[in-house]
């Protein structure tokens, strides 16, 4: 099954009006659904079922002690950089929690051949860029609100979720969460 670790966002109204303006953009976008918005702490990829208890493990040991913390949204961008826009995202901010559980569970996921990634940020994915047609409209979106204070979250949970790959998009299945 293909799976990730993450912290669920509910999207507020600044949020919507981010998307209203990408959309209007008339770019080739393929927009997170709204109801699948989220933090991703660690893509796991395709992995066996039986490992399923292992992870929730490695979840419950990388949350230990840790209590409900809030997250600040802010900032847009996109990666890999602006000449070359594959991933529109909103940046995300908090007290080191998140850092401190992805690197955690990124190195303990090893064990069980899950791949170590080079680096994380934390950030919110909310658009991919499928071609350069009206860049420049993305780029102007993007340059208006670099900087633009989103709203909090509140973090309460960290969730094992599956994502079921269809045409019409994915669906997300919670399959375990762990309460801080």
């Amino acid at each position: 099954m293909r799976a990730f670790i993450a912290i669920d966002v509910r999207p507020n109204d600044e949020i919507k009006k981010i998307f209203e303006m990408l959309k209007e953009s008339k770019a080739k976008l393929k927009l997170v659904e709204l109801d699948n918005i989220h933090l991703t702490i660690k893509f796991l990829g395709e992995i066996d079922e039986s490992l399923k208890e292992n992870v929730k493990k490695v979840m419950e040991e990388a949350t230990k002690g840790l209590k409900p913390f809030k997250g600040r949204i802010e900032g847009l961008g996109c990666f890999p950089n602006l000449r070359n826009i594959r991933v529109i995202w909103m940046g995300f901010h908090d007290n080191g929690e998140t850092l401190k559980i992805a690197n955690y569970i990124d190195e303990k996921l090893v064990e069980y051949g899950i791949r170590r990634e080079e680096s994380y940020k934390p950030h919110i994915t909310i658009a991919r860029m499928k071609s350069a047609e009206n860049k420049e409209k993305v780029l102007k979106v993007i340059e208006e609100n670099k900087n633009k204070y989103f709203g909090e979250i509140d973090c309460n949970s960290i969730k094992l979720k599956q994502s079921i790959l269809r045409p019409e998009g994915p669906i997300y299945k919670d399959l375990e969460e762990i309460l801080l």
